[in-house]
């Protein structure tokens, strides 16, 4: 009888043991959806008022937080490019783009002088971020690309081996 209780009691811990890992598992797995589903509204939320503030000037004067005068529609061209990037970022948040993905997607970004203006308007806003933070990681990334874009019209006046600029990132 009691051989029996203790070969009962390993084969009972054993299935214990395998029900809290596969209850970790799910918990686990349920926090990250959760995650996933907060990052998702935020970005909605986000599009949706930067969406608002282009449309209406006296809206978009709220968001004006650069350390020169900008006129409308140029605010407008900076909120749009905000989206942007933004978008970019939160598609890799959510694992829909790799670093070298977004990387590729930043690259074509920098192309573009209005967004080159829009990242030199707003270097002030990423100076807060914590250096270890993910977002100042990406911001650096973005800054390398900008300059290396700029260098490369100022030398070219006019950017079309755009391509060549910068190193991607590693996975």
């Amino acid at each position: 009888m009691i051989t029996q209780n203790i070969g009962t009691g390993r084969w009972g811990s054993a299935a214990r043991q395998r029900l809290a890992s596969t209850a970790h598992a799910l918990a686990k797995r349920s926090s990250r959806q959760r995650k996933r589903a907060a990052l998702a509204e935020q970005h909605r939320l986000h599009f949706d008022l930067l969406c608002r503030a282009m449309a209406d000037p006296a809206l978009a004067a709220v968001l004006d937080t650069y350390e020169s005068d900008t006129p409308p529609e140029r605010q407008r061209q900076y909120l749009f490019a905000n989206a942007l990037y933004v978008n970019a970022l939160y598609f890799h948040r959510i694992g829909a783009l790799s670093l070298p993905e977004l990387y590729g997607h930043l690259r074509v970004m920098s192309r573009n002088t209005i967004f080159r203006d829009y990242w030199a308007a707003t270097r002030h806003h990423r100076e807060s971020l914590p250096d270890t933070s993910d977002e100042a990681a990406l911001g650096e990334m973005m800054n390398r690309l900008v300059e290396e874009m700029n260098k490369l019209v100022e030398e070219h006046d006019d950017g079309d081996e755009w391509w060549v600029i910068g190193q991607p990132p590693d996975e």
